[in-house]
């Protein structure tokens, strides 16, 4: 299919993601350009292969909401959120485009990936704005990791 890479995005510092990320089984990419500190203590880290489960591991190890993308050669995006208490949500980016890759579009219903991320974003703290969520959700970009800025700040996260 081509090359998957990610993104996971958690209330940590970049050293303690990275730090938990490992320990999670993520392949990290590594160097000093695969994090980066987000606004209001979160953090984004690069990674090049991600475990089933990897968000609720993840979740598990940093004791808060966390939110991962894989990436399908920047076409597709695959997103998962999961919080220490456990909620687990998973979504889709570029649908149409998925379509084309023959990503059968029922495993990612809209409506509960739109409600897990609203739920997501509450117990992280932030305030969502639910037609952005459910904008990147359905929406159609050149690149998949377009949409998941636009997801990523319509769940309250600055990435400035």
């Amino acid at each position: 299919m081509g090359n998957s890479t990610g993104t996971a995005v958690a209330r940590a510092t970049v050293e303690e993601l990275r730090e938990f990320a490992a320990g999670a089984g993520f392949d990290t990419v590594g160097g000093g350009d695969d994090a980066a500190e987000l606004g209001g203590g979160w953090a984004a880290l690069h990674f090049a292969d991600q475990p089933a489960g990897g968000a609720e591991a993840l979740a598990r190890r940093t004791g808060a909401p966390v939110i991962t993308v894989a990436y399908l050669d920047s076409d597709v995006g695959f997103v998962e959120g999961a919080t220490f208490a456990g909620g687990h949500w998973k979504g889709l980016l570029n649908r149409d485009t998925a379509q084309g890759y023959g990503i059968p579009l029922d495993r990612f219903p809209v409506q509960p990936a739109l409600e897990g991320a609203l739920d997501w974003a509450a117990a992280a703290g932030l305030t969502a704005d639910p037609a952005g969520v459910r904008a990147a959700l359905t929406g159609s970009e050149a690149f998949a990791e377009d949409l998941a800025d636009r997801l990523l700040t319509a769940l309250g996260l600055d990435l400035a």
